[in-house]
């Protein structure tokens, strides 16, 4: 048989990756960080495939490993809230009620095991998650997260081991943005912070900007 001869039919077709989303609603940080080892060893060990964990948490300010980021006890001594110190990258920023947390735990395939243009892919799936809502997000020059104008609506921050990522993204949707207030979200005026309520005559339900996230999160890493 000929090249001419090979059809689609005789070619083994290609798999897609697969997927698992955890919907976890609202569960307190400490519950979704151990759930994150457990997803990250296991993924490691080939047992699951990658996940996608998609939650809000009790209000906490967590720090991350950045030599700029503020110090914890300050931090305590300032705010009447939890502080936690994370593996993720990055400096402190906020999570409350009213925020879409999004955890991956994703196996790096090789050939893309580049940490900046995974940062630039996360960017992108919140910026077209945006989109789908008329609202125009962007990037900022030198910094991680996305920009709607002049404000900040969403933070980034990852950690990786073994080539499998976690930690991951915080979109605000409806939370109280004076939270940010009493320190410097990510190194910025806590000024900077705006959430989707703020760009949206009608809000949409939670659940439908989960859908979105989810439906652009498969399209940008293929599965």
């Amino acid at each position: 048989m000929g090249p001419q001869d090979l059809t689609f039919a005789d070619q083994d077709p290609v798999e897609p990756p697969q997927l698992n989303v955890r919907r976890l609603g609202r569960i307190p940080y400490t519950e979704a960080h151990a759930l994150q080892i457990d997803l990250l060893s296991k993924r490691a060990s080939g047992e699951l495939p990658d996940q996608l964990l998609l939650c809000e948490h009790d209000a906490l300010v967590t720090i991350g490993r950045s030599p700029r980021s503020e110090n914890r006890a300050e931090l305590e001594a300032l705010l009447d809230i939890p502080v936690a110190e994370v593996e993720r990258g990055g400096e402190a920023t906020w999570h409350g009620p009213g925020q879409l947390v999004a955890y991956p735990i994703r196996m790096l395939p090789e050939g893309s095991r580049d940490l900046h243009a995974y940062l630039r892919d996360l960017e992108s799936v919140v910026i077209d998650t945006l989109a789908d809502f008329g609202v125009e997000g962007r990037r900022e020059p030198g910094l991680t997260g996305v920009w709607v104008g002049e404000r900040k609506i969403a933070s980034i921050g990852i950690a990786v081991r073994r080539w499998v990522t976690w930690h991951g993204v915080a979109l605000n949707l409806d939370n109280d943005v004076g939270a940010f207030g009493g320190f410097h979200p990510c190194g910025l005026d806590a000024s900077v912070m705006t959430r989707l309520a703020d760009c949206l005559e009608v809000m949409p339900d939670r659940g439908v900007v989960e859908e979105r996230f989810e439906a652009r999160f498969r399209f940008r890493f293929g599965y």
